[in-house]
């Protein structure tokens, strides 16, 4: 069981900044596919980014066209933490975040394919 909790969410200005922190407890992670998702009010949940173990120290990132440029994926094995970076934030951001974990995905952009999930962190983006 992987016990995951999503911090450093808030109120930012249009073309400000935020790092999200996602941290696990219950097992080691760093053969783990991890990823973020959000969900603005209304509206489904989309895939924001994901960062994939492909062996040994080798891990694949991979973007929505909508965050391409502006965030970045990172994680820190030694503390079982994974990050989003953003940056030149829009008010479009606006979404409850969440990040997620699973092993082996065939399909990282899929929100199902993810056996655990945080409770989500807050990000509200003013214009």
């Amino acid at each position: 069981q992987v016990q995951l909790v999503e911090s450093g969410g808030g109120l930012v200005q249009a073309g400000g900044s935020l790092r999200l922190s996602c941290a696990a407890s219950g097992r080691t992670f760093s053969n783990y596919d991890l990823g973020w998702f959000r969900q603005a009010p209304g509206k489904d949940r989309e895939f924001v980014a994901t960062i994939r173990w492909a062996g040994g120290n080798t891990y694949y990132r991979d973007y929505a066209d909508s965050v391409k440029g502006r965030f970045t994926i990172s994680r820190d094995n030694a503390k079982n933490t994974v990050y989003l970076q953003m940056n030149s934030l829009k008010p479009e951001d606006t979404a409850v975040y969440y990040c997620a974990a699973g092993v082996g995905l065939g399909a990282p952009r899929n929100g199902p394919s993810y056996a655990y999930w945080g409770q989500g962190t807050q990000v509200t983006v003013s214009s």
